[in-house]
């Protein structure tokens, strides 16, 4: 199947507003499931996950399975169950990173690690990876179980991949991509995939909508690497310089790394091990990666991903949640934090 291909629109400033108003009231019933499933007769775990999940983030899975839904037609509500699965997913990896990173913040705020310790914060993560499987037992699919439960597997995949690749100054592009493919990507797209499969469409309609998020979530994933070199704290709702500090191989450093002379690279080689992670050695390596355009090249390839995602529901009729998720991708781009 081929399709044409459709420039990105070059706007001044692309927002998620046209995809949160597509979605705002599906987003309640959403939020409702959300509130009371995190729910438990031991207050920590409410506390603890109430922490992040009002912590202010996007919420950008869920509104792309209740967007997809939209663009499909579906007129029902398995999809708010969902997509609340989906944020629980997303939200129990956030705590476990968390905890593996040693992150001080998360969203603008002290993560949830800092403020319960790290023993809390595993298990409340563990407690919304068991909610998450009760509601996909709930909806009663044993299509929409297996893609979830193999997105939740891969992204642990993913993970792992990603520690094993850290301090690794060797670490390839290609490996990198795959990495982000696995730990951001694949539940961009089993978010997107689930609404085809509740609307029961075809199997094409489900590949496009897993292309969808599949490409969307790389792009978003390439902005984050841009992001953490390219803005302060105050943008990023995190510490700047964490992926540096922490030895992680993302696409700018790969870039630079790549680019840099002899002299650059012995740097390179001594921050990513961990032996150069001041203020000032992170101040050289933001010089490095925009010495070499490692952060415009980054975005570039962010930019590519994101009209990939574009091309994957040409196909699909004019809509409003057509023209929604056109701009989420170009905002997945285009944003500063």
């Amino acid at each position: 199947m081929t399709a044409t291909i459709h420039q990105i629109p070059r706007r001044a400033e692309p927002s998620l507003q046209p995809l949160m108003a597509l979605v705002a009231d599906g987003m309640n019933s959403v939020n409702e499931v959300i509130l009371g499933r995190m729910q438990s007769r031991i207050p920590l775990i409410p506390a603890l996950a109430g922490h992040l999940i009002a912590g202010g983030g996007k919420r950008m899975r869920p509104m792309l399975t209740l967007a997809s839904a939209s663009l499909l037609g579906y007129g029902g509500s398995r999809h708010y169950k969902l997509a609340a699965t989906v944020e629980f997913i997303h939200t129990a990896t956030l705590l476990h990173d968390d905890v593996v990173d040693g992150s001080g913040m998360r969203r603008g705020k002290q993560a949830a690690n800092i403020i319960y310790g790290n023993p809390a914060t595993v298990l409340v993560g563990d407690f919304l990876f068991s909610r998450s499987f009760e509601l996909m037992v709930e909806d009663g699919s044993l299509k929409v179980l297996k893609i979830l439960s193999n997105a939740s597997a891969v992204i642990a995949e993913g993970e792992v991949d990603q520690l094993v690749a850290q301090r690794q100054v060797e670490t390839s592009e290609e490996r990198y991509l795959a990495i982000i493919n696995a730990k951001t990507a694949a539940l961009f797209a089993a978010a997107c995939r689930i609404a085809a499969v509740v609307a029961e469409r075809s199997e094409a309609d489900e590949l496009a909508l897993d292309s969808y998020g599949r490409n969307l979530g790389i792009a978003f994933q390439l902005a984050d690497d841009a992001i953490d070199y390219d803005s302060d704290a105050s943008e990023m709702g995190k510490d700047q310089g964490d992926d540096f500090r922490e030895g992680k191989m993302t696409l700018p450093v790969i870039l630079a790394y790549a680019r840099g002379t002899a002299e650059e690279r012995t740097f390179w080689q001594e921050a990513i091990a961990g032996d150069r992670n001041s203020d000032a050695d992170l101040a050289h390596a933001v010089a490095l990666i925009r010495k070499h355009e490692a952060v415009n090249a980054t975005r570039e390839r962010a930019r590519h991903y994101a009209q990939r995602a574009i091309d994957a529901i040409a196909a699909f009729p004019a809509s409003a949640a057509k023209a929604a998720m056109t701009e989420a991708a170009e905002f997945a781009v285009a944003r500063r934090y």
